[in-house]
Protein backbone atom coordinates (compact mmCIF):
# COMPACT_ATOMS: atom_id res chain seq x y z
CA UNK A 1 0.00 0.00 0.00
CA UNK A 2 1.10 3.69 -1.24
CA UNK A 3 1.49 6.21 1.55
CA UNK A 4 -1.87 8.52 1.39
CA UNK A 5 -2.56 6.26 -1.47
CA UNK A 6 -6.18 7.17 -1.65
CA UNK A 7 -5.09 10.91 -1.07
CA UNK A 8 -3.21 10.73 -3.46
CA UNK A 9 -5.89 9.38 -6.11
CA UNK A 10 -7.95 11.62 -5.46
CA UNK A 11 -5.31 14.43 -6.64
CA UNK A 12 -4.89 12.82 -9.59
CA UNK A 13 -8.80 12.32 -10.75
CA UNK A 14 -8.84 15.98 -9.83
CA UNK A 15 -5.96 16.44 -12.30
CA UNK A 16 -7.66 14.89 -15.26
CA UNK A 17 -10.90 16.94 -14.02
CA UNK A 18 -9.43 19.97 -14.27
CA UNK A 19 -7.80 18.65 -17.64
CA UNK A 20 -10.40 17.63 -19.45
CA UNK A 21 -12.33 20.81 -19.03
CA UNK A 22 -9.77 23.24 -19.59
CA UNK A 23 -7.75 21.23 -22.31
CA UNK A 24 -4.32 22.94 -22.38
CA UNK A 25 -2.99 26.59 -23.82
CA UNK A 26 -3.17 28.55 -20.38
CA UNK A 27 -0.62 29.96 -18.13
CA UNK A 28 0.33 27.57 -15.17
CA UNK A 29 -1.41 30.07 -13.30
CA UNK A 30 -4.91 29.26 -14.20
CA UNK A 31 -4.39 25.87 -13.87
CA UNK A 32 -2.97 26.22 -10.45
CA UNK A 33 -6.83 28.64 -9.27
CA UNK A 34 -8.91 25.90 -11.23
CA UNK A 35 -6.84 22.71 -9.54
CA UNK A 36 -7.72 24.38 -5.72
CA UNK A 37 -11.06 24.88 -6.47
CA UNK A 38 -11.19 21.27 -7.77
CA UNK A 39 -9.69 19.89 -4.61
CA UNK A 40 -12.04 22.49 -2.64
CA UNK A 41 -15.20 20.82 -4.24
CA UNK A 42 -13.46 16.90 -3.40
CA UNK A 43 -13.58 18.42 0.48
CA UNK A 44 -9.28 17.86 0.09
CA UNK A 45 -7.56 21.55 1.34
CA UNK A 46 -5.09 22.80 -0.85
CA UNK A 47 -2.69 26.00 0.06
CA UNK A 48 -1.51 28.34 -2.81
CA UNK A 49 2.38 29.01 -3.31
CA UNK A 50 3.80 28.08 0.07
CA UNK A 51 6.60 29.52 1.09
CA UNK A 52 9.31 27.13 2.02
CA UNK A 53 12.72 27.86 3.37
CA UNK A 54 15.84 26.01 2.02
CA UNK A 55 18.89 25.69 4.43
CA UNK A 56 22.37 24.56 4.11
CA UNK A 57 24.40 23.84 7.05
CA UNK A 58 21.67 25.50 9.03
CA UNK A 59 21.74 27.93 7.58
CA UNK A 60 18.98 29.48 5.86
CA UNK A 61 19.60 30.57 2.11
CA UNK A 62 16.68 30.98 -0.10
CA UNK A 63 13.25 30.95 -0.40
CA UNK A 64 10.77 28.78 -2.49
CA UNK A 65 7.39 28.61 -3.35
CA UNK A 66 5.53 25.63 -3.90
CA UNK A 67 2.54 25.73 -6.51
CA UNK A 68 0.26 24.16 -3.47
CA UNK A 69 0.25 22.13 -0.91
CA UNK A 70 -2.28 19.62 -0.36
CA UNK A 71 -3.55 18.76 3.38
CA UNK A 72 0.34 19.62 4.29
CA UNK A 73 1.72 16.40 3.11
CA UNK A 74 1.75 16.81 -0.69
CA UNK A 75 3.60 18.66 -2.64
CA UNK A 76 1.96 20.06 -6.72
CA UNK A 77 4.27 21.31 -9.34
CA UNK A 78 2.29 22.56 -12.02
CA UNK A 79 3.69 23.06 -15.93
CA UNK A 80 2.30 24.10 -18.77
CA UNK A 81 4.98 22.86 -21.59
CA UNK A 82 4.88 21.20 -24.21
CA UNK A 83 6.23 18.04 -22.38
CA UNK A 84 8.12 17.36 -18.73
CA UNK A 85 11.87 17.14 -18.76
CA UNK A 86 14.22 16.12 -16.15
CA UNK A 87 14.85 19.87 -15.23
CA UNK A 88 11.09 19.88 -13.67
CA UNK A 89 11.65 16.86 -12.00
CA UNK A 90 14.86 17.13 -10.26
CA UNK A 91 13.03 20.65 -9.29
CA UNK A 92 9.97 18.62 -7.34
CA UNK A 93 12.50 16.58 -6.03
CA UNK A 94 14.71 19.04 -4.53
CA UNK A 95 11.47 20.37 -3.37
CA UNK A 96 10.68 17.40 -1.31
CA UNK A 97 14.68 17.08 -0.01
CA UNK A 98 13.84 20.48 1.37
CA UNK A 99 10.62 19.99 3.26
CA UNK A 100 9.52 17.03 5.30
CA UNK A 101 6.81 16.38 2.82
CA UNK A 102 7.97 12.86 1.18
CA UNK A 103 5.31 12.65 -1.68
CA UNK A 104 5.04 15.20 -4.90
CA UNK A 105 3.36 15.23 -8.02
CA UNK A 106 4.59 17.02 -11.30
CA UNK A 107 1.32 17.82 -13.71
CA UNK A 108 1.63 19.04 -16.72
CA UNK A 109 -1.21 20.79 -18.89
CA UNK A 110 0.57 19.88 -22.17
CA UNK A 111 -1.12 19.00 -25.33
CA UNK A 112 -1.53 15.77 -23.89
CA UNK A 113 -2.08 15.25 -20.18
CA UNK A 114 1.15 14.31 -18.21
CA UNK A 115 2.16 13.62 -14.64
CA UNK A 116 4.93 12.23 -12.56
CA UNK A 117 4.83 11.04 -8.57
CA UNK A 118 7.80 11.00 -6.81
CA UNK A 119 8.65 9.81 -3.61
CA UNK A 120 11.35 11.00 -1.15
CA UNK A 121 11.51 9.49 2.04
CA UNK A 122 14.18 10.19 4.41
CA UNK A 123 14.77 9.95 8.29
CA UNK A 124 16.97 12.73 8.29
CA UNK A 125 15.16 14.78 6.79
CA UNK A 126 14.73 18.21 8.39
CA UNK A 127 11.78 19.39 10.40
CA UNK A 128 10.54 22.36 8.76
CA UNK A 129 7.83 24.97 9.05
CA UNK A 130 5.93 25.84 5.89
CA UNK A 131 4.66 29.86 6.48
Amino acid sequence: MLKHEALTNEIIRCYYDVYNELGFGFLEKVYENAYVIRLQEKGIHGKRQVPIKVFYHEHDVGLYYADIVVEDVIIIEMKAAENLCLEHELQLKNYLRATDKEIGFLFNFGIKPEFRRQYFENQYKRSVQTS
